[in-house]
């Protein structure tokens, strides 16, 4: 059994986890830009980061969703505070950045719907199997939020249900779950409907199909699920059985793979035990004092500004690269009249990675940070906290002196 100052880790290598996912979903949305001039250059950045590279970095953030939750569970934590505490962590950063898009589209005369103004603003839109919800729209990268706010509304009934089982029986429940995870594309080919297409052009199974494995929650709920209970394997002690470099080689492996089998497998079900095992190797692997590079400072850093990264990418690519063809790219939809050379368009690329993580430190700073210190507790609990650290620093200057 781990003792209990090891359980108290904050597992940094997770964090450091969130920006490689966040990276991946950079690289895959790049390919939208078709920066490249050279076809078979652009056909290769296509085929090996555009088909699946994007959706295994949501499938990383999902697991460890419910893997951080669980292991950072609260004893007495109610309904309410619980809530209370990601309301502000995830909603201030979002109505900044919805209100400088939706802004920015009234100026260019391209305002969105009613319905998708609505169903963006409020984490709507994955519930309403309608394809324009999700392009054009007013930040698309939000539908996954839309999954994460149900997701904590469960929560609370999970984590119940989750700290039920007993440890014996945990592996038994993640197969039980990473099992029904694998039927899921069964279910969207016999019995979700093959009509009509999407608008996506390179997704070639039906809307139905792709909406149902892809955005909807209940769904996306079971790689939540897998991470709660993963999360309580490593918190008794059930041994993993794999360390980081074999879970990381998995998920290479599970990567490969997903670049031939049927579409309906790549949307998670393919990722879903790699990236599982992977997450709780890296928590073992850090509770055990075994730190990875992901425990670095600067990966740390990184994933802690992971939310507002991922928040802001989209846009930037689009807004930036029209600008750059002397168009309007607000919603993506614009002609990519000019290509570069594969040197140019590789440094056009990462100045814009770099440009969006000097972005995401500015929102992370002057709103995510400031709204989670103010808001995040009731004001008794904060005032306690507030003067619980005024006491450690005093006590340490009185020690020093």
């Amino acid at each position: 059994m781990t003792s209990t100052q090891e359980l108290s880790s904050r597992l940094p290598s997770l964090t450091g986890l969130r920006f490689v996912g966040a990276t991946f979903v950079f690289v895959a949305h790049g390919v939208n830009l078709f920066l490249f001039a050279d076809p078979s250059v652009q056909k290769n950045y296509s085929f090996w980061a555009g088909s699946n590279l994007g959706v295994l970095g949501v499938c990383f953030f999902f697991v460890l969703s419910g893997f951080v939750l669980t292991w950072s569970a609260r004893p007495g934590d109610t309904p309410r505070t619980f809530w209370r505490r990601r309301f502000w962590r995830l909603v201030p950063n979002h109505v900044v950045v919805y209100l400088v898009a939706l802004g920015l589209l009234l100026l260019a005369g391209t305002a969105p719907t009613l319905k998708q103004g609505i169903t963006h603003l409020f984490l709507l839109q994955s519930w309403i199997p309608d394809n324009t919800l999700f392009f054009p729209s007013v930040n698309g990268i939000t539908w996954s939020l839309s999954v994460e706010v149900f997701f904590y509304a469960c929560f609370p009934l999970l984590i119940l249900l989750v700290t039920k089982i007993r440890p014996a029986r945990l592996w038994l429940w993640a197969g039980v779950v990473a099992g029904t995870a694998l039927l899921m594309p069964w279910v969207s080919v016999h019995l979700v409907a093959d009509a009509p297409a999407s608008l996506f052009p390179t997704i070639r199974v039906s809307w139905p199909q792709y909406w149902f494995l892809y955005f909807f929650p209940v769904v996306r709920a079971l790689e939540f699920t897998l991470g709660m209970i993963l999360a309580r394997i490593v918190q008794s002690g059930r041994r993993v059985g794999f360390g980081v470099l074999p879970a990381a080689v998995l998920v290479a492996a599970a990567y490969l793979a997903s670049l031939y089998v049927p579409q309906e497998y790549t949307f998670a079900a393919i990722y879903l035990v790699p990236v599982g095992m992977l997450i709780a190797a890296l928590a073992v692997a850090d509770i055990g004092g075994r730190g990875t590079f992901l425990a670095t400072r600067p990966w740390v850093w990184l994933g802690e500004i992971t939310y507002a990264f991922f928040l802001t990418h989209l846009l930037v690519q689009f807004y930036v690269h029209g600008a750059f063809l002397g168009q309007w790219g607000g919603t993506g939809a614009y002609q990519r009249s000019e290509q570069w050379s594969t040197p140019v368009g590789l440094l056009f690329l990462g100045t814009l990675f770099v440009f969006c993580i000097g972005l995401a430190w500015l929102l992370y700073t002057l709103v995510q940070v400031p709204a989670t210190r103010r808001w995040s507790k009731p004001k008794a609990a904060r005032l306690a906290a507030e003067a619980a650290r005024r006491d450690a620093a005093q006590q340490l200057t009185g020690t020093r002196s």
